[in-house]
């Protein structure tokens, strides 16, 4: 039977403690489907029904009936999905139902969850023959439900208990704590098994008779407590009456009954889901509307231990984990389950995380200021971390949030270096089309004249001017300038020295000026980067304070959760120790006396035990962030050594030039500019009025000398100033990266 989806809704995100409800479409089932094959006495998972479990990611109440075969548990079933059509009924002696079936439907009463019923193959069904295969299908509803209707008929007798014969089978079918883990004694299992099982609902059909114990009227639920009730006495006889009674007292310290009298005439009988409502007896309608008020209002959310709130999705997962162990010959374990459960969980939640994080980073369109880039990313980190908090559980190591961290940190990284890229790519480029003009005057000879580097000062600053004024140019702009400035340096020299208008003292005062300039670039140059780093910082520490923040609020949420656990049960030992006393049972009174007393040990054991995780946890995730901040260390070395790198090319590609200056190659096209055969004579041997050759050689002399001024770093001897340039970068360099340490 194939499942389609017949309702489609967006729902808003449901804050739970451990459940993240995405706001995307949930497909639900037009019909049953089979979840857990039984074929030849052989359970299996349909992949197909698990498929369909792993779309729904909203809180899931499982509803789950067990009872004898054709004892009419389909039809309650069908009532609870609001169809008259869905679980096959049946009109013959056989049963119906093999296996577990499942209908995922959204909850009448609950928005944002997913109500899941479970319909089970009948107990006791004559033509299987097999009791341990129907106490395997009653564990497994046990298992994977949040509540647990067993349907009989007619009467709850002594019979009728001892068909449940499979509830004193629990403890050898179901384990609570892993057999090879610490403390995984199986003492006390019935205070254990009520952290985490079902409420449970007797139902009574076809019910012909009055409902009075000794005469006197009394309730569906008195009835049901007067048929549990305890027998005095130690012979073997007492005690087998006595054992299936006290496991579904201890097992299910929330009860309740249900008394459906006969609907209509036997003839109309095997024809129930076809007859209107109005042929059904009055009595039983208004019997059936309040057992499906009940069921939809004190159903509660399925959880497994430790209280987290179980999806669709993560309901497929623990069916498939407990039928592939039952396969393998062993027994189903909780902690196993959840465990294998949380693994799965924890991976999906750590790669959504990441996704979210990403998604909300592809909202800027680099280059991006400091400011903007640092804002998205708190407010992505923060967001990203939110969802893995709400979606994992059991990640006691703190090894999933751990990655989610680093992960994170290394994608920031690598955002940070594109994002500067982008920023130097977008410098470099304004500042090529905007010194372009002077660059055409250059060759055009337009500087060579006397008064030449004026204008070309003139022209330079206004340059400067139009590239401060232009907004959004990222965070490397004043670094992608001071290379832009040390590159023109050269040429500016070259002018400057060409420039006859102007007398050696002014020369040397305008070089001055020139190296006081490159000087202060690269003070904002330093500025503007250590102002980056320390915003890094800055931004990873708030990032860290914010998710251990997130992860002790979380902490003390499971902690909560798992003291609630224990007070249930508390809470069941208490009622029952008083009913004990009440009718006098001395014996178990006083043996209850000491579970009580050892849950409350466990108690207190448990609250310390979560107050030195909480510690533990915050301890080691404030280590695995520290390892964060590293990474982002590692990105500025990273980005100091390419800078230094491409400083070192600078310094030999400016050492290639000066050598080339002092044999007086280039120099003169540099000044003239090519084709310009005026100019070039002028420069080659054609002195100006009054100047003679020999002056012109000495000017060319001069002009090949002072192009060793051209960089501030400059020294006379060439191997001493390229040595001198590095020991100046190397200061600029360790003062960075000990003022971000």
């Amino acid at each position: 039977m194939q499942a389609r989806a017949i309702e489609e809704h967006s729902s808003s995100s449901l804050s739970t403690d451990n459940t993240a409800v995405m706001a995307s479409p949930v497909a639900f089932m037009e019909s049953p489907m089979c979840l857990i094959e039984n074929t030849d006495g052989n359970l299996s998972v349909n992949q197909e029904a698990v498929d369909v479990l792993m779309g729904l990611n909203q809180p899931a109440v499982v509803v789950a009936v067990v009872g004898l075969y054709r004892s009419g548990k389909s039809y309650l079933m069908n009532k609870l999905a609001g169809k008259k059509h869905g679980f096959a009924l049946g009109d013959t002696v056989q049963s119906q139902t093999k296996g577990i079936w499942m209908w995922a439907l959204p909850h009448p009463t609950r928005a944002g969850h997913t109500l899941v019923l479970l319909d089970t193959e009948g107990l006791g069904d004559v033509e299987k023959g097999d009791q341990k295969n129907d106490a395997w299908v009653f564990s497994l509803a046990i298992l994977l439900s949040s509540m647990l209707v067993y349907n009989c008929r007619a009467t709850i007798d002594n019979q009728a208990v001892e068909t449940l014969q499979y509830v004193t089978e629990l403890t050898e079918r179901i384990k609570v704590k892993s057999p090879g883990g610490a403390s995984s004694s199986e003492d006390g299992a019935d205070a254990q098994f009520v952290q985490f099982f079902p409420k449970f609902v007797w139902v009574i059909r076809d019910f012909t008779l009055e409902l009075k114990i000794d005469g006197r009227a009394v309730t569906d639920n008195e009835y049901l407590e007067h048929s549990l009730s305890l027998r005095k006495g130690r012979d073997k006889k007492t005690a087998d009456y006595n054992l299936p009674r006290e496991c579904i007292r201890s097992y299910f310290p929330t009860r309740r009954c249900f008394v459906f009298i006969t609907p209509t005439t036997p003839e109309n009988m095997s024809r129930l889901d076809s007859l209107d409502e109005c042929d059904l007896s009055q009595s039983f309608r208004t019997v059936t509307s309040s057992f499906c008020s009940y069921i939809f209002m004190e159903s509660n959310v399925k959880t497994v231990k430790g209280g987290v709130q179980v999806t669709g999705r993560m309901l497929g997962h623990l069916a498939k984990t407990y039928v592939d162990t039952i396969a393998r010959g062993d027994v189903p374990c909780l902690e196993n389950a959840v465990l294998a459960m949380a693994q799965i969980e924890n991976e999906a939640a750590r790669r959504d995380a990441l996704k979210e994080y990403q998604q909300g980073m592809q909202d800027l369109c680099f280059p991006v200021n400091v400011q903007e880039m640092s804002r998205q990313h708190r407010l992505c980190d923060s967001l990203a971390t939110k969802t893995f908090m709400s979606r994992s559980f059991k990640d006691d190591s703190g090894e999933h949030l751990k990655a989610l961290a680093e992960a994170i940190a290394e994608h920031y990284a690598e955002l940070l270096c594109q994002n500067e890229q982008a920023s130097k790519d977008l410098c470099r480029n304004l500042l090529a089309q905007l010194s372009a003009p002077m660059g055409k005057r250059m060759q055009e000879g337009f500087y060579a004249e006397p008064g030449g580097y004026e204008l070309y000062c003139a022209d330079n600053d206004a340059v400067v001017a139009q590239f401060h004024s232009t907004p959004n140019k990222g965070v490397v702009a004043e670094e992608v300038l001071e290379e832009f400035l040390k590159e023109k340096s050269v040429e500016s020299n070259s002018v400057l020295q060409a420039d006859n208008k102007l007398s050696e003292q002014e020369k040397r005062i305008h070089d001055a000026e020139q190296r006081v300039a490159i000087l202060e670039q690269e003070e904002r140059r330093e500025t503007e980067r250590l102002e980056l780093a320390q915003k890094m910082l800055r931004d990873q520490e708030e990032s860290h304070q914010e998710t251990i923040r997130q992860l002790q609020v979380k902490k003390q949420k499971e902690a909560a959760e798992a003291m609630k656990e224990l007070e249930r049960a508390m809470e069941s030992k208490l009622q029952e120790h008083e009913w004990l006393m009440a009718k006098g049972f001395q014996r178990k009174e006083d043996a209850l006396k000491e579970e009580i007393q050892e849950l409350k040990n466990n108690m207190e054991i448990t609250k310390e035990k979560d107050k030195a995780a909480q510690r533990e946890a915050v301890v080691s995730m404030t280590r695995v962030l520290a390892n964060g901040v590293q990474t982002y260390m590692e990105y500025m070395s990273l980005h100091e050594n390419r800078i230094m790198k491409e400083e070192q090319r600078k310094e030999a590609q400016y050492r290639l030039q000066l050598e080339r200056s002092r044999q007086g190659r280039g120099l003169k096209q540099v000044v003239q500019g090519k084709g310009e055969p005026n100019l070039h004579q002028h420069q080659r041997g054609k002195p100006k009025p009054g100047q003679t050759s020999s002056s012109t050689d000495s000017a060319e002399t001069q002009a090949s000398s002072s192009q060793s001024s051209a960089r501030p770093e400059k020294a006379e001897d060439p191997q001493h100033e390229v040595h001198e340039v590095h020991e100046v970068h190397e200061v600029h360099e360790v003062h960075e990266v000990h003022e971000v340490k």
